[in-house]
């Protein structure tokens, strides 16, 4: 792999271009990383990505950075080096050069609001030099050759690559019904930004996961009055945070000695359908708050607001209406197919042996987190867990993340073959 175009300019993408940095300082070879994106490094943990109105607190520790957990084995014998490369793009290294690490220390290091986590990525692309391109991507064309990348803005262009890695949850905007009262993700912050959450209002929310959580935390600051929760989950779960759990997902080399059904028991427990701690402790005394077993199917607009049509759960079809819905489900997993056309949508069904289904695309993850029998390469972190760790498809490893990416380049060190046979 000469060239990688990034799609998406959020941790993964800063991850992998400061890693392939810090091969190349240490003269070793590393792809030309290009990140397309269309409102600047992280704007998904802005307000204007819409997935956040960036004063929420980050779920995940920042000790868990860019270059976390610092154990690069991909640099033939130069990995203590890479490593303090990365270290100085930490996220100490980043309040160090603000001047506020003796502060957050003091403060008792709490986890920062979306916007200073945004802020840390932002710092760390632009100190390792990491090209932006600003754009949209319109399409994915694959040839033996490599990709050709569709940008659309401004300026259109394609560009070429060997590779491509996807990265981000997709859209805000969709939303379960058309009516203006059910809100997408992106809306629903506009709304409470614009503290225009109906006061008195009964809402509900759907979803179980984060996405979840971080509107459930802002409801709970506006005068609502009542909030039901609907997911399929018998209730709803904290994430797990204890050492034994973290372990799993900084270091995933026990993840191939489990079973299937353990490693999706990780992933529920841990992962999907859960809210952080935090969260949790925040909502404790909300007796407004409600938990509703199902899934939603069908909204409409009855005489007493909108009602809902859950199935999968033991209560009434039609449950009390509501004045808002906040559709919480959190982001489309197989979002880029709509990008493929339909050349690489063919090959991407033969490398997986049928149409694409989430399921799938998880089993054909190998080793370097790309589509095993895809050729030209094609990454999805996102959809890595089941296969190959949990902790890929979020914030949890980004260091091991950008060395099983970018393991290809350096494929002849001492080591690094018979470890990529060994995890395959």
């Amino acid at each position: 792999m000469t060239s990688l175009v990034v799609v998406g300019a959020g941790p993964k993408a800063v991850a992998v271009a400061a890693k392939a940095a810090a091969l190349r300082a240490e003269g070793l070879p590393a792809p030309d990383v290009t990140v397309v994106e269309p409102r600047g490094v992280a704007a998904n943990w802005r307000s204007v990505g819409g997935w956040t109105d960036g004063l929420h607190r980050l779920g995940t520790s920042p000790h868990k950075d860019i270059g976390y957990p610092y154990r690069t084995r991909i640099a033939r014998g130069a990995d203590a080096a890479v490593d303090r490369r990365l270290l100085a793009l930490s996220w100490t290294g980043f309040l160090t050069a603000q001047g506020t690490y003796a502060d957050w220390v003091d403060r008792g290091c709490p986890s920062p609001p979306h916007d200073q986590w945004a802020s840390y990525l932002a710092w760390a692309a632009a100190e390792s030099g990491m090209t932006v391109t600003p754009g949209v991507v319109e399409g994915l064309t694959a040839a033996d050759s490599g990709w050709q990348v569709s940008v659309g803005g401004a300026a259109p262009q394609v560009l070429s690559a060997e590779a491509v890695l996807v990265t981000g949850p997709g859209r805000s905007d969709q939303a379960m019904s058309d009516d203006p009262s059910v809100l997408s993700v992106s809306r629903f912050w506009e709304l409470a930004a614009a503290r225009g959450v109906p006061s008195n209002a009964r809402v509900a929310v759907i979803g179980g996961g984060e996405t979840a959580a971080s509107a459930l935390d802002e409801l709970v600051r506006h005068d609502v009055f009542a909030v039901s929760v609907i997911s399929p989950a018998p209730t709803i779960f904290t994430r797990g945070e204890s050492y034994f759990e973290n372990a799993l997902y900084s270091d995933p080399t026990r993840w191939a000695m489990l079973s299937q059904e353990e490693r999706r028991d990780v992933i529920r427990r841990t992962d999907r359908g859960v809210f952080s701690t935090r969260v949790q402790e925040s909502l404790l005394a909300e007796s407004r708050i409600h938990h509703i077993r199902g899934r939603v199917t069908r909204i409409v607009r009855g005489d007493a607001g909108l009602e809902l049509t859950l199935t999968g759960g033991r209560y009434p079809q039609t449950p009390t209406a509501y004045d808002l819905v906040v559709d919480a489900r959190g982001g489309d997993a197989l979002w880029f197919l709509d990008l493929l056309d339909s050349g690489a949508a063919d090959r991407l069904e033969l490398a997986i042996g049928g149409p694409a289904s989430v399921g799938r695309i998880e089993d054909s993850i190998r080793y370097d987190l790309s589509v095993g029998g895809l050729e030209p390469k094609l990454f999805l972190p996102n959809l890595a867990g089941m296969a190959q760790g949990p902790g890929f498809a979020n914030l949890s490893c980004l260091g091991e993340l950008s060395d099983r990416i970018l393991s290809g380049p350096v494929r002849g060190a001492v080591g690094s073959a018979r470890l990529g046979r060994a995890w395959a």
